[in-house]
């Protein structure tokens, strides 16, 4: 972020922005969310506030509604704040909800109405704090077992940061029509001429074969909460393996939750959000299909599914991100910020890998060579 020398030669380009500051009422500090405590704390004084945890925004939104109206991307744009503690113009990222000031480090929340997308309706608060983060993470990285040994005590930490992450999540009712193969084994005996020390002989067994029948058939389920992540910025692989998250823990949405923490608007589109979890929902009734039916095998031939009433909520989720260098490269890793699950990547040592794989061919060939005495 930069400071604006004159911020009236960035009005036709960039859109001012209210931003909303938790100030402690004992000093007039900057008050952050402390995940320990679930509420505000002041660093400065030590000052604690409750925050009114409720649930009371339950309602869906309806997907084809939401659709019609304006397009709620912000493109390239870039949102100005003046800052309530110095005063600094600082310029905040099109895809950021809250972040710091660049001058003297107060949190910041947008709360501007204009132009501003799809709201958060709900949030899962941090329940894991920094210090908490960091030892599951020297947990995590203590069992990499194939990493090399210097790793536990060579690595470098980078600075944490807890971020919360956009997602959407879907409701549908689903009705569909399919046809499949179902398949009924039988046996039959069948001779053979097989060649065996030498030697020609022939012998009888039975073989299994199959026998095929289509089907056609309905399947009707109500789908709720299929979560989406409405995030570009996170490596899609760590974040998919650090889920799930509880989402009975999700809390209605106020400013006071993001206090201290980053925050990121959503950069995945509402369509496009859909897009992915149709993708979702069809894996699981093609699968529910396969359960539904009976037979030796069941294979799906072809589905054709109407989804109706479709409705959607934007929602926020606790992450810790940082990153650890070991012998000059950076690997990336996440910690859940409601469950303290973590995922990363970590080096692999070569001679590890290699004793474990001329351990197995050991094993091969101790079978192979015995397999005639067994």
């Amino acid at each position: 972020m930069t400071k604006l020398d004159n911020a009236d030669d960035f009005m036709d380009e960039n859109k001012h922005e209210d931003t909303e500051v938790n100030q402690c009422a004992s000093c007039g500090g900057n008050a952050v969310y402390d995940p320990d405590t679930r509420g505000l704390k002041c660093p400065f004084c030590g000052t604690e506030v409750e925050i009114e945890a409720t649930r009371e925004n339950t309602t869906e939104h309806d997907y084809l509604d939401a659709l019609d109206k304006a397009d709620h991307s912000w493109g390239d744009e870039k949102r100005v704040f003046k800052c309530d503690n110095c005063g600094a113009e600082t310029l905040l990222d099109k895809d950021k909800v809250a972040d710091f000031c660049t001058f003297c480090g107060s949190s910041h929340i947008t709360v501007t109405e204009n132009d501003a997308g799809i709201k958060p309706a709900l949030v899962i608060p941090f329940h894991i704090s920094k210090d908490e983060a960091v030892n599951k993470f020297k947990k995590w990285i203590a069992k990499r077992y194939f990493a090399p040994s210097k790793l536990k005590h060579n690595y470098e930490l980078q600075k944490i940061n807890g971020a919360y992450i956009p997602y959407w999540t879907f409701d549908s009712d689903t009705d569909s029509d399919y046809t499949v193969k179902i398949g009924t084994y039988y046996y039959v005996m069948e001779t053979r001429t097989v060649h065996r020390d030498g030697k020609t002989e022939q012998i009888t067994e039975q073989v299994r074969k199959i026998r095929w029948r289509t089907k056609r058939g309905n399947y009707q389920k109500f789908y709720d909460d299929v979560l989406v992540k409405a995030s570009k910025n996170v490596a899609s692989g760590l974040i998919d393996r650090v889920e799930p998250f509880q989402l009975s823990g999700l809390l209605d949405y106020r400013t006071e939750y993001l206090s201290g923490f980053l925050a990121e608007r959503y950069s995945i589109s509402l369509k496009n959000g859909w897009y992915s979890a149709r993708d979702i929902i069809d894996s699981r009734i093609r699968n529910g299909i396969l359960r539904k039916e009976t037979g030796d095998e069941v294979r799906i031939v072809n589905v054709q599914t109407n989804y109706d009433g479709i409705t959607f909520k934007h929602i926020l989720l606790p992450m810790w991100i940082s990153s650890f260098n070991y012998n000059n490269k950076v690997y990336r890793f996440l910690v859940n910020g409601q469950t303290g699950k973590v995922s990363g990547h970590a080096p692999v040592s070569v001679w590890k890998i290699s004793i474990i794989v001329m351990l197995l061919a050991l094993v091969v060939g101790v079978v192979y060579f015995f397999k005639d005495y067994m």
